[in-house]
C-alpha cells in the first residue's frame, strides 16, 4: 500500500500541519518511537482507533520484515517523539526497504529544530552543514576536516557537553559567531547569539538545560573581503550623492 512520512510538532502541539493531522486520522497503523509520546499527541487531536507499533533505534532491522508485511495490505504513517523521521531519528531504513518493495513512501512537509534554529540565527544560510549529534570522541580532529569550509555549521548537543564542546571550537576555529539555540518551539525558547568568546563567557554563570541546536560561522577571507568591499561600494555611494 503506502507508507507516510509525518513530521509531528517539536515542541508547540499547534505545530503540526492540518495535512499531517488528516493523515494520522485516515491510516490503520502508526510506526512511533514512544508510543506513549505518540499517544499523547493523537488524545490531543482526538485521533482514535489507531494500532501503534514502536520502531526505535537500534532494533530498526528487527522490526522490518513485521512492517512491511504490514504494509502490504494496508496504509501507515511513520512518527517520531518530536519532527521529522530520519533527520538524527529513525526511518531511513524502514524507507529504503519499503523503496525495495515497491512500497510507495509520500513525504509530509514539517518542522525540525535545527532548521528552525538556522533561520532564527541570523547567520547566513546560502550554504550550511548540519552534523546530527556529534561523535563522543575525537571532537577535535572531527571539527579539523571541516574548518576551513565556507559554510554554517548545525549541530545538536546535550546541556552536559556544551560547555567542553564550545571550548574545542574555540581552539579549531579561533573566533567565530556562534548561536545556541534552546527548547527551540517550547514554552522556555531561548537564543543566545555572540562571538564564541561572549558564549563562553555567559554559560560561566549560566546552567542550560533542554535540547540544544548549536550554529557556527567562522568569518572566512573571502567573506571579510566581500564585507571590506561591500562598505568601500557604500562609502562611495555616500560620497557621489554628497557631490
Amino acid at each position: 500500500m503506502r507508507l507516510f512520512i509525518v513530521p509531528t510538532p517539536i515542541g508547540n502541539l499547534k505545530d503540526i500541519t492540518l495535512r499531517g493531522i488528516e493523515v494520522l486520522k485516515q491510516v490503520d497503523y502508526i510506526f512511533c518511537e514512544d508510543t506513549r509520546r505518540t499517544k499523547i499527541l493523537l488524545d490531543h487531536y482526538e485521533i482514535k482507533d489507531k494500532k501503534l507499533i514502536s520502531y526505535f533505534a537500534p532494533f530498526e532491522a528487527k522490526k522490518i520484515p513485521q512492517l512491511l508485511e504490514i504494509l502490504k495490505r494496508n496504509e501507515a504513517a511513520l512518527v517520531v517523539d518530536s519532527g521529522m523521521p530520519v533527520i538524527s531519528d529513525p526511518g531511513y531504513k524502514l524507507i529504503k526497504a519499503c523503496l525495495e518493495n515497491s512500497i510507495e513512501i509520500e513525504v509530509l512537509p514539517g518542522p525540525t529544530a535545527f532548521l528552525t534554529a538556522l533561520i532564527g540565527s541570523g547567520l547566513p544560510l546560502d550554504k550550511f552543514l548540519f552534523l546530527g549529534f556529534l561523535p563522543k570522541k575525537g571532537l577535535e580532529n572531527y571539527f579539523r576536516k571541516i574548518k576551513d569550509l565556507e559554510v554554517t555549521i548545525a549541530f545538536y548537543e546535550s546541556p552536559k557537553r556544551i560547555s567542553k564542546t564550545l571550548e574545542v571550537i574555540r581552539k579549531v576555529f579561533g573566533n567565530c559567531q556562534v548561536v545556541i539555540a534552546r527548547e527551540v518551539s517550547k514554552i522556555y525558547e531561548e537564543y543566545l547569539r555572540g562571538d564564541i568568546e561572549e558564549i563562553i563567557e555567559k554559560l560561566k554563570d549560566k546552567k542550560l538545560k533542554g535540547e540544544i541546536t548549536v550554529i557556527i560561522r567562522r568569518t572566512t577571507h573571502n567573506e571579510r573581503r566581500t564585507n571590506k568591499n561591500s562598505f568601500i561600494a557604500s562609502y562611495q555611494l555616500q560620497s557621489f550623492s554628497a557631490s
